[in-house]
């Protein structure tokens, strides 16, 4: 208690939000996609970003693997570790936020209470969830890292969708399935969305 009592924030002599924004001619969201292992996440997050920096959009991406080499290596995959991987990531993403970026995150963040916590500490009118809906077995079809295989042999544990549940979301802003939809469309749909929202 006596180190935050040491604490003194200077938020309120900062410049603002709205001063950043209109230095770069947009408004910052959080574009928040949630789905398996697999699903087609990064892919879609990363032909997103190119489309809105075509446009003239300032966009920064946070993916599930490049966090965790980083500011959350320490952390494992235990519930406690996972709620603390995403919780960090909502401070981060809040920060950029607030400097006016568009903010994409590509997480399996699998539980509405995690999801819910992020939508917290972001700001829920800033929050858009995007949901990669594509099924179990695609996802494991595709097993991009190798990681399904091992799991089903018991080599990872707590591994989301075979040793721990996914929860869909209950009411993402958009849903897409890789299995039936192409990128393109993908992104297309994405674009219809998010335009309106972030162009001044």
């Amino acid at each position: 208690m006596e180190q935050t009592n040491n604490i003194y924030p200077i938020f309120d002599r900062m410049l603002t939000r709205q001063d950043k924004e209109q230095l770069l001619g947009q408004r910052s969201v959080m574009i928040w996609f949630t789905g398996l292992s697999g699903s087609g996440k990064s892919t879609i997050a990363i032909a997103l970003e190119r489309e809105l920096h075509k446009r003239g959009l300032l966009c920064r991406i946070l993916d599930g693997d490049n966090i965790r080499s980083g500011i959350n290596n320490n952390l494992g995959f235990s519930e406690a570790d996972r709620i603390e991987n995403i919780r960090r990531i909502a401070e981060v993403s809040k920060l950029f936020i607030d400097s006016g970026i568009i903010t994409i995150a590509a997480f399996i963040s699998p539980n509405n209470d995690i999801r819910e916590m992020a939508a917290r500490i972001i700001g829920r009118d800033d929050f858009l969830e995007v949901f990669v809906s594509t099924p179990l077995e695609e996802c494991e079809k595709r097993d991009v890292k190798g990681l399904y295989a091992k799991a089903r042999k018991g080599e990872i544990q707590n591994f989301t969708g075979i040793s721990a549940p996914f929860e869909a979301p209950e009411h993402p802003a958009l849903a897409l399935d890789t299995s039936k939809m192409d990128l393109r469309e993908s992104v297309e749909q994405l674009l219809a969305l998010i335009l309106p929202i972030v162009q001044k």
